[in-house]
C-alpha cells in the first residue's frame, strides 16, 4: 500500500514495464504523423528527435524526483513541495483538465473506427459504450486497469516492432514476395532534399508532433501503486531513450523511406497505412485501423486512470474535495474516477453538439498544458535536488545530467517552443490560439490557487492562538 493513502500496490512489475513502454506510443503517432511529414518532409525526423530529446530530459528530471519520493501526484506533488501550494494546485488541475478533454477526443476517434465496422450502432453510441466499459475497468481495481493496459500497450509495441522489421526488410530488398519499388533510403534526400521546405519547417514540425509525446509521465504516476515504486520509476526513466528512439524515430524513418514524403497516399490514407499499402500487404487499412483503435483504447484507459489519480492526489493535499481522496476496499478512488469520467462524458456531448464552439475551446485551451507541465517539472527539479541532497541524499538513485545547466537549457527550449507557437496564426486551432487560450485558463486556475492559499493561511493563523491557549491550559 502506498504510504499515507488508501491506494493499493496492485500493479505488477510487468504492468509497469508495459505501461512505461506503451505510454510513450500515443494514437497521435499513427494519426498525426502524416501532417508532420507533409509539413517538413523527411526533416520531420529532426522534429521528432528534437521533441524526443526534450522529453528524455524532462523525464530524467521527473525520474529523479519520483524515485526519491514516489507518489500518485507525481510532478504536481513535487511542485507543491518545491515551489509552493499554488504550483501544485495549478499544475495538478491543469493536467486533470488536459486528460478529461483527451477522453472525449479519443472516445470520438475510437467511435468513428467502430462505426465503420458496425454502422448499425451510431457513433455517439460507440463513444458511450467505450467510455462505459473502460470506466468499469478502472472502477474494478487498479490491477484490472494494469491488465487491460498491459495488453493494449503490448499490441502497440508488437505492431510497431513488426512494422519496423517488415519495412527495413523491404527497404533492403530482402522481403520475400514483395515488390516495393519505391522503398529506398534515397527517399530521404530525393524529391526536394531532406528539408524540402527549408530549415524553418523543423520548428513547424515540432508544433505538430510535440503533443503526441504526452503520456510519457504516466509511469511515474502509476509507480505509487506498484510493488516496488522506486525500482519502477528508475527502470522507466532509464529506458525512455531507446523507447523514443525505436518507436518514434525508428518507425517514422521507415515511413519516409518506404515512400517519397510527397506521395499523395500519405495524406489520403495516413502515413502508416500508406506505407503498408505500398508493400502490397493485404487488408493493410483494416490492420492499421485495429492498431489505431488499440492505441485509442489504451489512451482512454490511461487517461481516465491518470486524471483520477491526479484528482485523488489533489484531494489528499486539500486542493480538491476530500471525497476524491477516499478509496474503496479495493483501493480505488471512486469519487475521483466518477468526477473525471462525468466531465469526460460532458466533453463528448460538447463534441457532438457544439464541435466548433465549446469543444473547440476545450481543445485549444488544454493544448499547451503539456508544455506547462514540462516547464513546472524543470523548475521543481531545480529546487527539489537541493531539498533531497539536504534531507536524504541516499534517495538520489536517478540524477539529472549536468545539473543545473541542462535543466535550465531544457526550460529555455520549452519557452522557445511556446514562443514559436505564438508566431503560428493559421486557422482556428493555430499555435497562437492554443497558447493564448491555454494561458488564459492557466491564469484563472493560478488565481484560484493564490486566493485559496491566502484563505488557508488566514485560517491557520486564526487557529494558531486557539491551539496555543489550549496547550497552556493543558500544561497549566
Amino acid at each position: 500500500m502506498t504510504p499515507g493513502s488508501g491506494l493499493q500496490a496492485g500493479l505488477k512489475n510487468r504492468h509497469l514495464s508495459m505501461i512505461a513502454i506503451g505510454g510513450v506510443i500515443g494514437a497521435g503517432l499513427f494519426v498525426g504523423s502524416s501532417s508532420g511529414i507533409a509539413t517538413a518532409g523527411p526533416g520531420i525526423l529532426l522534429s521528432y528527435a528534437l521533441v524526443g530529446t526534450l522529453v528524455v530530459l524532462v523525464m530524467r528530471m521527473l525520474g529523479e524526483m519520483s524515485a526519491a519520493n514516489p507518489t500518485s501526484g507525481s510532478f504536481s506533488a513535487h511542485a507543491d513541495r518545491a515551489l509552493g501550494r499554488w504550483a501544485g494546485f495549478s499544475i495538478g488541475w491543469l493536467y486533470w483538465f488536459f486528460w478529461v478533454v483527451v477522453l472525449a477526443v479519443e472516445a470520438t476517434a475510437g467511435a468513428k473506427i467502430l462505426e465503420g465496422w458496425i454502422p448499425a450502432v451510431p457513433q455517439w453510441g460507440w463513444a458511450l459504450i467505450v467510455m462505459t466499459v473502460l470506466t468499469a475497468t478502472n472502477l474494478a481495481s487498479v490491477s484490472s486497469y494494469g491488465e487491460f493496459e498491459f495488453w493494449f500497450a503490448g499490441i502497440k509495441v508488437v505492431a510497431i516492432g513488426a512494422f519496423i522489421v517488415v519495412g527495413l526488410l523491404a527497404i533492403f530488398g530482402v522481403l520475400p514476395g514483395v515488390h516495393a519499388e519505391k522503398a529506398t533510403f534515397a527517399n530521404l534526400s530525393n524529391h526536394g532534399g531532406f528539408l524540402p521546405h527549408g530549415p524553418g519547417s523543423i520548428l513547424t514540425g515540432v508544433l505538430l508532433v510535440v503533443f503526441s509525446f504526452m503520456g510519457s509521465e504516466i509511469a511515474t504516476l502509476a509507480a505509487g501503486e506498484s510493488e516496488d515504486p522506486q525500482r519502477a520509476v528508475t527502470k522507466s526513466t532509464n529506458s525512455i531513450i531507446w523507447r523514443i528512439g525505436v518507436f518514434y524515430l525508428g518507425s517514422i524513418l521507415v515511413v519516409v523511406s518506404l515512400l517519397p514524403w510527397n506521395d499523395p497516399s500519405i495524406a489520403k490514407e495516413g502515413s502508416y497505412v500508406a506505407a503498408l499499402n505500398s508493400l502490397g500487404i493485404a487488408h493493410a487499412g483494416e490492420i492499421m485501423n485495429f492498431i489505431v483503435l488499440t492505441s485509442v483504447l489504451s489512451c482512454l484507459n490511461s487517461g481516465l486512470y491518470t486524471a483520477s489519480r491526479m484528482a485523488f492526489s489533489l484531494g489528499q493535499r486539500g486542493d480538491a474535495p476530500k471525497a476524491f481522496a477516499r478509496t474503496t476496499s479495493r483501493g480505488v478512488p471512486l469519487a475521483a474516477i466518477i468526477a473525471s469520467v462525468l466531465f469526460g462524458f460532458l466533453a463528448v456531448f460538447f463534441n457532438y453538439k457544439y464541435p466548433d464552439t465549446i469543444f473547440l475551446f476545450l481543445i485549444n485551451s488544454s493544448g499547451a498544458v503539456a508544455l506547462f507541465v514540462w516547464l513546472a517539472i524543470c523548475f521543481s527539479q531545480l529546487r527539489m535536488r537541493k531539498i533531497i541532497q539536504r534531507e536524504a541524499p541516499e534517495k538520489l538513485v536517478v540524477r539529472m545530467w549536468l545539473y543545473p545547466y541542462l535543466t535550465w537549457a531544457t526550460a529555455g527550449l520549452i519557452v522557445g517552443v511556446l514562443g514559436y507557437m505564438l508566431t503560428d496564426t493559421k486557422g482556428e486551432s493555430s499555435g497562437r490560439t492554443t497558447v493564448e487560450l491555454s494561458l488564459a485558463v492557466a491564469a484563472v486556475v493560478l488565481l484560484v490557487a493564490v486566493v485559496k492559499q491566502k484563505i488557508d493561511s488566514r485560517r491557520e493563523n486564526a487557529a494558531a492562538p486557539a491551539v496555543d491557549a489550549a496547550e497552556k491550559v493543558t500544561t497549566g
